[in-house]
């Protein structure tokens, strides 16, 4: 079973109720004077997925591979974004098509088993229902007890797959890449790198981060993880930073996506046993796996969960996928504190 340190408490800039913080600080690397001759930094950044990348890798070559990972990523989004009306899983949410492509067979395998793994914290199902909360390209719609009821007997019925052919027991169901999708694209930027010989490097796909190798003089790479903002326009403040080697870090939380109406602000995590945003003290998650998809699902599902759930599932799956080093920060009356996981903390004093 994990074990886990005391509690610590973070003061807060502002009591009251807090936004999550998804983004993750990639600590600057340090000055590369006394690198080896051979190893080349390339620097890359730019936009995919409605959001930054920044990617650093040594290279013998010094080859820039950013034309190949724009069109790696432009292809992603033609098959997994909701944001692209042509891209195939608008279309498949359409029922215009039940002809999936291998990448989309394996987004859809890879949900349905953390949907399994989570008791249903995690599912891709609810595409519809994220959409009428105004977390989507629909316009925001809040639904009623009734209409609710019907997405969210959509949102369970059963989805699978022969072969590339999609199966959907109900059309009315929509499926949502988008708690998966960084991580899953950050992976493939990864394997892309591998595949052209560089094997240090550090991409971050909107704060989903995959490291791999390490730094020319031998250490490992150190990301930075911000602490939750007290609004959206807040400067980040790094809350702590960890020693990352073929490995990957993300952090779920709202720090962004959410709206305030009545002065009551929704999340745009969604609980796909009940349809509504969540509503507790936690504020973000950040979990370290190898894959960077994996990581990516388990920290919404905690999010989903709650802390107190979360940790009962750790402790329920002690060598679980996601449950190894975790970091939880959370709200206790107006002060910031967090749970760390033993291999999290391992990784902070690395």
């Amino acid at each position: 079973m994990n074990s886990y340190c005391n509690e610590r408490s973070v003061r807060h800039p502002r009591a009251g109720r807090f936004l999550l913080l998804l983004l993750l600080s990639v600590i600057s690397m340090t000055a590369l004077t006394g690198c080896r001759d051979n190893a080349v930094p390339q620097r890359l950044s730019g936009q995919a997925q409605g959001t930054y990348y920044s990617i650093q890798y040594f290279d013998p070559e010094g080859r820039d591979l950013q034309p190949q990972i724009d069109s790696l990523l432009n292809d992603f989004d033609l098959t997994a974004s909701l944001w692209v009306d042509s891209s195939l899983l608008r279309r498949v949410n359409r029922n215009e098509t039940t002809s999936i492509t291998p990448l989309f067979a394996d987004l859809l395998d890879k949900s349905l088993a953390i949907t399994e793994y989570t008791d249903g914290a995690f599912d891709c199902r609810i595409g519809r229902i994220v959409q009428l909360w105004g977390f989507s390209f629909r316009e925001r719609q809040h639904p009623d007890s009734l209409a609710l009821d019907s997405l969210l007997r959509a949102a369970h019925a059963t989805v699978s797959r022969e072969g590339l052919t999609l199966l959907k027991a109900s059309p009315a169901t929509e499926l949502d890449f988008n708690a998966i999708a960084q991580g899953y694209s950050a992976d493939l930027v990864g394997r892309l790198l591998d595949s052209n010989g560089i094997h240090n490097y550090l991409v971050d796909i909107g704060g989903e981060v995959v490291a791999r190798g390490g730094k020319p003089d031998g250490r490992s790479w150190r990301v930075g993880i911000e602490r939750p903002a007290a609004d959206s326009m807040s400067a980040p403040v790094v809350q702590t930073s960890i020693a990352l080697r073929d490995a990957s870090v993300v952090t779920s939380g709202n720090y962004r996506k959410y709206y305030e109406e009545d002065g009551v602000r929704y999340s745009h995590t969604i609980d796909p046993a009940t349809g509504h945003p969540v509503r507790h003290s936690l504020l973000s998650v950040s979990v370290v796996e190898r894959e960077s998809w994996l990581a990516d699902a388990v920290a919404t599902a905690y999010m989903v969960m709650g802390l107190d759930s979360a940790r009962a599932f750790i402790a329920a799956h002690p060598n679980g996928p996601g449950t190894d080093a975790v970091l939880f920060i959370y709200d206790s009356c107006g002060t910031l504190k967090e749970y760390s996981t033993q291999g999290f903390i391992k990784l902070e004093k690395q």
